[in-house]
């Protein structure tokens, strides 16, 4: 991710948490990925927050395997959108254009690690965050899935028949 190196984009969210700039780019990210400017993988994720009731936006990329859609947190298990989706069990907003409503399903740590894979092959602002090479082995996804949590995105606009960049999330 130009101008930034993979230590600096570590740095940005260094304990787990935005600082200003990361949180700049993600407000900057939102409102493109919302508008649909990008392909349709990159979306964002509006939920509303665990403790405040207000709803929080996040830019994300989204993984495509075997016909449906999936969310995995950069940050892994302690990530705010996690909390926040876990706390509003699921139900959440994607924008891309438009509003979809969505509910999202937390997938079986045994069931991760092709996702984790596919994920890293297609997100690339997630590779300085998670301590596994793109092209790594299967058993490396393997013992890191219970770190990352994953999420099927369910909706009546997911078209299940394709699972490609043509499919609807």
């Amino acid at each position: 991710m130009w101008p930034y190196s993979a230590e600096r984009l570590r740095a940005m969210y260094a304990g787990g948490r935005a600082n200003p700039t990361a949180r700049r780019f993600a407000r900057l990210w939102s409102w493109v990925f919302a508008l649909g400017l990008q392909p349709r993988r990159w979306v964002t994720l509006e939920v509303r927050g665990r403790r405040t009731g207000r709803l929080r936006s996040f830019p994300l990329g989204m993984a495509d395997w075997q016909g449906a859609w999936y969310l995995v947190p950069m940050l892994g298990e302690q990530s705010n959108w996690v909390r926040n989706v876990r706390a509003a069990h699921g139900q959440v907003v994607l924008r891309r254009g438009r509003r979809r409503p969505c509910l999202l399903s937390e997938v079986p740590v045994a069931q991760r690690a092709p996702i984790l894979k596919r994920y890293l092959a297609t997100v690339p602002g997630a590779r300085p965050h998670i301590p596994v090479s793109p092209g790594a082995p299967l058993t490396d996804f393997t013992a890191i899935a219970a770190r990352y949590p994953v999420f099927r995105v369910d909706s009546p606009a997911v078209d299940r028949r394709h699972h490609t960049e043509e499919a609807t999330p």
